[in-house]
């Protein structure tokens, strides 16, 4: 696979992903981003959204609720708050999902990308079909 790079997402319950990519799209809090082989070295904050990882696998995608990426030439590691594969949603959960970033929302400093982030995560929900 031309143009790849180490893709790895860890989340505080368990490692989600290890995989050698050919890209990796993250719903950075400064803006969406895809990251490729060559790309800058950047570290970026997570905002609610859904993180895609393209492999030789097929692409995977994850609802992630915050944390880090750090993106190098080579790689991308994301530390996620919360992470779950899209296939592991249910209603129950993506209304957990919601209500946690509710409360996050509550007490941030950016109320735009407060509420930006909760209507991404209501959006997920919707075009999920829950």
């Amino acid at each position: 696979m031309a143009g790849t790079l180490q893709f790895d997402l860890v989340s505080p319950e368990r490692r989600l992903a290890s995989v050698v990519a050919s890209e990796v799209q993250i719903p950075g809090a400064d803006g969406d981003l895809t990251a490729m082989e060559g790309h800058a070295p950047t570290i970026t904050t997570l905002r609610p959204g859904v993180l895609k990882v393209v492999s030789t696998e097929g692409a995977k995608s994850y609802v992630v609720t915050g944390g880090f990426a750090e993106i190098s030439a080579t790689s991308v590691s994301v530390l996620a708050e919360r992470a779950v594969p899209v296939e592991e949603l249910n209603a129950t959960l993506m209304d957990q999902l919601i209500a946690d970033a509710s409360e996050a929302t509550a007490v941030a400093v950016d109320k735009d990308a407060a509420d930006k982030a909760m209507a991404d995560l209501v959006a997920m929900r919707a075009a999920a079909g829950f």
